[in-house]
């Protein structure tokens, strides 16, 4: 069911209203099959596999926490990774490692024939095997005690708002959240309808309408100047943000109605100023999750450089396999490694330069520039995202020299008229202004909403503009396919 249809409009409501209705002592329980259904409706046989995984860490946890010697918790744990982990690698990883495996033979002047798995990737696997190993690994820690109650995990595993697209929630701050018994909230509701408003905006008027171009684009490189290629990089840079970004605010407002606290999963990334700072910003839950799992368990940044350039391209370069089976995807992650350990490389060289022309990295002229840089590296990057081989990549970067100026058909070619050109503009320019404000000067931004006719003219001009812009048709969210 996705977020952006019929369906979810009239799912969404029903939930709540039965979720209030209900004791508290049901809700638990409730909550658990909406969210099972929620998931069953792209396909049943991928509730057996969300099955398999809840129940399995479930007894892990409850197994590491019972046993008193060091060596079998390890035993728990290292059985609970390889059994989770192993159902990713069937489903998402088996025909990518048979076919490296494969072109590694041919290179070497070996025949390798390792069979294909011809089936479906279940809908947001990566989410919720992640968040499942989280939970894990944190009692394992010693962090958090287990939950003795399965159906309260259960619903931890596949709470509906969070199932297929995240954020990557952590058990110590959702699961305490069931226990405690809500209320119908004005607060909440205006927050959650606020966001689900925002987030609606910014998937089906701006994300969806920008998808038409970059699709269009990068099925065609060849046929498109440089200036264009540009243009359509810089709009996937923008519909992926709105797609995601959107995604998370729904799911953060949907679950506000009902009295549940998600984490911020993006907080404004593209005015970032460092690399660093961007992922501080960008997809928050999963940059913590990997460095919190696996970058600090590798000795993370207190250890000799040469070892912190090691975990540095292991965190990206696997951040970016968690993304898709696809080497552009391991190029995408490398690239964002490498201009991180740029970045803390040149720190000191680049503060005594700045020394000597009396700035400072603050300074509005560099900060300007630390900001175009960054936001150039992460455009780039996007290229490796969205392109469908490392060679179609190559094609569209090598393209961006190519300066041409575009003709009239070429231009048509993108399939957004004048005007969709225009209004997607002029919703970047929306977007951009509301991203700043928040960020720069929030104190002033939260004076200005606070009056009523401000508020209110928001919500009837986001209404509005879904009413009479929005794309209308079942597009998935981005997202999903990881």
């Amino acid at each position: 069911m996705l977020f952006n249809t019929v369906e979810f409009a009239i799912f969404l409501p029903l939930v709540c209203l039965v979720f209030f209705l209900l004791a508290p002592k049901h809700r638990v329980m409730f909550l658990l099959l909406a969210s099972y259904y929620f998931y069953m409706y792209w396909r049943w046989q991928y509730l057996l596999l969300l099955l398999a995984q809840t129940e399995l860490n479930f007894l892990a946890a409850l197994a590491i926490a019972r046993d008193q010697t060091q060596v079998r918790k390890k035993c728990f744990l290292a059985f609970a990774l390889l059994a989770t982990l192993g159902i990713l690698f069937f489903f998402k990883y088996f025909n990518f490692a048979a076919g490296t495996a494969g072109s590694v033979a041919s290179l070497l002047g070996l025949r390798l024939s390792i069979p294909k798995m011809d089936f479906l990737l279940p809908v947001g696997i990566s989410f919720h095997t992640f968040q499942t190993l989280g939970y894990t690994i944190d009692v394992y820690r010693g962090k958090i005690l287990p939950e003795k109650s399965f159906a309260k995990f259960a619903l931890f595993v596949s709470f509906f708002p969070l199932l297929v697209a995240g954020p990557i929630e952590r058990a110590s701050n959702l699961l305490p959240q069931f226990d405690a018994p809500t209320q119908v909230n004005y607060e909440n509701w205006a927050v959650g309808l606020r966001l689900i408003l925002w987030g609606l905006i910014k998937k089906m008027v701006i994300a969806d309408r920008l998808s038409t171009a970059v699709t269009n684009v990068y099925a065609d490189p060849h046929g498109f100047p440089g200036p264009l290629l540009m243009l359509a990089t810089f709009l996937f840079a923008i519909q992926i943000y709105c797609d995601f970004s959107g995604y998370s605010d729904i799911a953060i407002g949907a679950a506000r109605l009902l009295g549940f606290k998600l984490m911020t999963n993006f907080k404004m990334p593209y005015f970032s100023t460092s690399l660093s700072d961007f992922w501080g910003r960008w997809h928050i839950s999963l940059s913590t999750w990997f460095r919190d799992y696996l970058y600090f368990p590798l000795g993370g940044g207190r250890v000799r450089l040469g070892h912190w350039i090691f975990n540095i391209l292991v965190v990206f370069c696997v951040s970016g396999l968690w993304h898709g089976a696809s080497w552009t995807f391991v190029v995408w992650g490398a690239i964002h490694g490498t201009w991180l350990i740029f970045e803390r490389i040149l720190t000191r060289p680049a503060a005594r330069f700045l020394d000597l022309l009396h700035l400072t990295p603050q300074s509005p002229p560099i900060r300007l520039l630390r900001w175009f840089l960054v936001f150039a590296i992460v455009m780039c990057s996007w290229v490796f995202f969205r392109a469908s081989s490392l060679g179609q990549a190559v094609t569209i970067l090598s393209g961006f020299l190519n300066w041409r100026i575009p003709t009239l058909p070429q231009t048509l070619n993108m399939g957004l008229p004048a005007f969709e050109l225009c209004l997607c503009f002029l919703c970047i320019g929306v977007l951009a202004f509301v991203d700043a404000a928040l960020l720069w000067q929030p104190a002033i931004a939260q004076r200005v909403w606070a009056r009523k006719p401000v508020r209110w003219a928001a919500y009837v001009g986001g209404f509005y503009s879904l009413v009479f812009f929005a794309v209308v048709g079942h597009i998935e969210f981005i997202y999903f396919q990881f």
